[in-house]
Formats: structure tokens, sequence, C-alpha cells
């Protein structure tokens, strides 16, 4: 299992914007294939970046998750409205592995 990591920077006066698309993902991306942790807006702080996090089986599962996004109705049509609104600055995605787990339980 890997997770990617896709770190925004988005415009500061359209962020409802980039809301409108990380919930529009929220639909898409796990009847595409990728388990969805969430998608990450400015809330305090920088007012630019965002994130958003998924799980994937492999970089085999991730490629075949990707060309399921662009045959999907709903994902072109976000694509498209992200690029339209240009509220995405840019992206970077980065995959990691998990390497703390067991986490330990803590009890109080």
């Amino acid at each position: 299992m890997i997770t990617c990591f896709i770190r925004y920077e988005i415009d500061p006066f359209k962020a409802a914007a980039f809301e409108e698309y990380a919930r529009n993902w929220g639909e898409v991306i796990p009847r595409c294939g990728a388990d969805l942790i969430g998608y990450f807006a400015p809330h305090e702080g920088s007012s630019t970046l965002a994130y958003g996090v998924y799980n994937i089986d492999s970089l085999a599962a991730y490629e075949a998750y990707r060309a399921k996004l662009r045959d999907d109705p709903a994902g072109r049509a976000n694509y498209e409205f992200a690029r339209r609104e240009q509220f995405i600055r840019s992206e970077d995605r980065t995959f990691l592995r998990l390497a703390s787990a067991p986490h330990a339980i803590v009890r109080s």
C-alpha cells in the first residue's frame, strides 16, 4: 500500500472553487479505485496550500486508477472545471509508504 500526497498551490481568492473541486473528487476517486483519505483546504496559516491524500495498492494500480479517472465523465468534468476556473496554480504528487506501523495504543 502506498499513499499519494498531492500538494496544491491555490489562488487564495478562489478557495471556494477548490473546495467544490475537492467535494467532486470525494465521489469520483473512490469509484475509480483509490481509498480517499481526504482533501484539505486552507484554514489558518497559509492561504495558498491545500492537500489531497489517498491510498492505492501499488504504482501499477495507480496507473489503472488514473486511466479510470480520465474515462469517468464526472472526473473529466472536474478536470475541466479546474482548467476553466484556474484556482490551482501548481500541484505536486509524492508517493510514500507507511513506516511507523504498527502504532502504539495510548491508554489514559
